[in-house]
C-alpha cells in the first residue's frame, strides 16, 4: 500500500491512523485525515521533518561508496530543515520564486505552451499520435525554473535523468543492482551542482554571499530541481490525464463557464505533486488520543487527505469549483509548505487554458504508468490520438 498509494480501492474505508510496515519491515504510522495530517504539518517542534528525504531502501555500502566517490552530502537545507538555518534558507528560495517574479512568467510561457500545442494539434490532424507527456509536460517546469533561478547549463534529458534516478533513489523500494545505477547517476549531476555551486551566479551567488556553505547551496538547487520541476511536470500530465476522462470540464474551459484556476485546484486536491510525506516524533507525544512514541515515522497521506468527506463535498467526483475543493494540502501546511506552489499553479493554468481545444476530441491510446513510490507518482507517457 505505501508504494501504490494512489490504486488504493476509493471506496475503502480508511482509520484516521494506522500501523503499516514498509518492504523492509520498518513500521510507519500512516495519518489519513485532513484535520491530522495538517496538525502534524503544523506543529515542526513535535514533528520534525528530519527523515523527508531519509531513503526509504537502506543504502548500502556498494551504492553509499559511489555516492562518496562523487562527493555527495545532502545536508538539512530545505524540506528536511528543522534547525534554525531554516527560514533564513527558505527565504532567500522565496525571493528567487516571488509571485510578482512568477506571474512576470505568464506571457512567455503561454507563448511557449500555444506553439507546442500549435504543432501537437496539427500532428494529431494528420492522424499521429502524440505523448503529452514527453513533447509538452516534461521539460516545461525545467525551462519556467531556469528563468527564475540559475541553474548549471546541462541539456534538459540529463537533468532529467538526474531528477528521476533521486526520487528512486530515496523514495522507491529498489534493489542493490538499481541502487548502485541510480547513485551512480545522482552522483555525477551531483558534482556537477557542486561545481556550479562554487561559482554560479543568481540564487547560489545569493546563498553564498549570506554565509551558507557550498553544501547547503548545493543542497537548495538539489531540492528545487527535484521539487521545483520535477513534480510539476508529473503533476501537469496526471492532470491532462484527468482532462482526457471529463470532457464535459474541457468544455467548460472552452466555453468560459469553468474556471481554470478551479480546475487546478480540483486537479491538486485529486492529483497531488506529492501523495504522501513524512514526518518524525521528536518525543513521546500523541495524535487523535493514540500514542506517538518518540521516532515513530509518521505517512501523512496527503492524497487521501484531499477526499476526506469532512472537507470537501463530493471527495471522489472531479467538481471545479465545489465546496472545499482549494483546501487541500497538495502543497503541504505550515513553516515547510511548498515554497513553489504559486509557479506549479501558474503553469498549470496555462496548460489547463492552452490545451482545451486539442483535449476535446481525444482518445487515450497509452494512459500514464506509475512505478513504485512512496510520494512522487513519475508519469512515463501519455499517448493520445484523434478520436
Amino acid at each position: 500500500m505505501l508504494f501504490r498509494s494512489w490504486q488504493e480501492p476509493d471506496e475503502r474505508a480508511w482509520p484516521d491512523l494506522v500501523a503499516v510496515p514498509d518492504h523492509v519491515g520498518v513500521e510507519h504510522l500512516v495519518v489519513t485525515r485532513h484535520a491530522l495530517v495538517r496538525q502534524v504539518l503544523a506543529d515542526p517542534e513535535t514533528f520534525r521533518p528530519d527523515n523527508a528525504l531519509d531513503a526509504m531502501t537502506p543504502i548500502p555500502v556498494g551504492a553509499l561508496r559511489i555516492l562518496a566517490r562523487h562527493g555527495f552530502r545532502l545536508p538539512p537545507t530545505l524540506a528536511n530543515n528543522g534547525g534554525p538555518s531554516h527560514p533564513e534558507i527558505r527565504g532567500i528560495v522565496a525571493e528567487a520564486l516571488h509571485p510578482h517574479r512568477v506571474a512576470a512568467q505568464r506571457p512567455w510561457l503561454t507563448t511557449l505552451v500555444r506553439e507546442r500545442v500549435g504543432r501537437l494539434g496539427a500532428a494529431l490532424d494528420a492522424g499521429e499520435p502524440v505523448d503529452l507527456y514527453a513533447d509538452l509536460a516534461a521539460d516545461l517546469p525545467l525551462l519556467v525554473l531556469a528563468r527564475l533561478v540559475d541553474l548549471p547549463e546541462a541539456p534538459a534529458e540529463v537533468v532529467k535523468e538526474f531528477t528521476r534516478a533521486a526520487l528512486e533513489l530515496f523514495w522507491a523500494p529498489v534493489d542493490l543492482p538499481r541502487q548502485r545505477v541510480l547513485a551512480d547517476v545522482v552522483g555525477r549531476f551531483h558534482a556537477v551542482l557542486r561545481e556550479f555551486a562554487a561559482t554560479g551566479a543568481g540564487l547560489a551567488g545569493v546563498l553564498r554571499a549570506a554565509g551558507h556553505p557550498p553544501d547547503v547551496v548545493i543542497g537548495a538547487l538539489f531540492f528545487l530541481l527535484v521539487a521545483g520541476q520535477e513534480t510539476t511536470s508529473q503533476f501537469l500530465t496526471l492532470l491532462l490525464h484527468r482532462l482526457t476522462g471529463t470532457p464535459e470540464v474541457v468544455a467548460g474551459v472552452r466555453a468560459g463557464t469553468v474556471d481554470v484556476e478551479d480546475v487546478v485546484e480540483e486537479a491538486l486536491r485529486l492529483e497531488p505533486p506529492i501523495v504522501t510525506w513524512r514526518r518524525v516524533a521528536a518525543r513521546d507525544t500523541e495524535l487523535a488520543g493514540t500514542p506517538v512514541p518518540e521516532g515513530t515515522s509518521l505517512v501523512l497521506w496527503l492524497a487521501r487527505a484531499g477526499r476526506d468527506p469532512a472537507v470537501v463535498a463530493a471527495p471522489e467526483a472531479f467538481v471545479p469549483g465545489q465546496r472545499g475543493s482549494r483546501r487541500h494540502l497538495a502543497f503541504g501546511a505550515g513553516a515547510h509548505r511548498c515554497v513553489g506552489a504559486q509557479l506549479s499553479r501558474l503553469e498549470a493554468a496555462v496548460v489547463v487554458a492552452e490545451t482545451a481545444p486539442l483535449l476535446a476530441d481525444v482518445t487515450v491510446l497509452r494512459a500514464p504508468w506509475c512505478p513504485d513510490n512512496l510520494s512522487f507518482r513519475m508519469p512515463d507517457a501519455l499517448v493520445v490520438a484523434r478520436r
